[in-house]
């Protein structure tokens, strides 16, 4: 997952790539902590999927941006496009499909 500390960081990255999962998180968030390698192992399955994390305390303009104000969060782009996205309780059998099923349109 690679780190991200900008809008401008996360716009590009979504231009860029066909797929982008961001996952958000804070700085004092044990449930980020705990749940972000499980995002990234789930992530291996889909080797299309470029993945960015932030932590919305860092860089408060993307939450802004993308109205991010609870943690851990998931936002999924096609083509730039926001598919879905995924607050405070991500169940990874949900976020799995959702990505199989935003794929399709690849």
């Amino acid at each position: 997952m690679h780190t991200i500390s900008s809008l401008s960081e996360l716009q590009e990255a979504a231009e860029q790539h066909g797929a982008v999962l961001a996952f958000f998180s804070g700085p004092n968030c044990s449930v980020c902590h705990a749940i972000q390698p499980r995002v990234e192992q789930l992530l291996e399955q889909f080797p299309d999927v470029y993945a960015v994390q932030a932590n919305i305390a860092e860089a408060p303009e993307i939450s802004g941006q993308y109205t991010v104000f609870s943690v851990p969060a998931v936002l999924f782009f096609i083509h730039g496009k926001e598919m879905f996205r995924k607050a405070r309780f991500i169940l990874m059998d949900e976020l799995e499909e959702e990505i199989k099923l935003s794929l399709q349109y690849l």
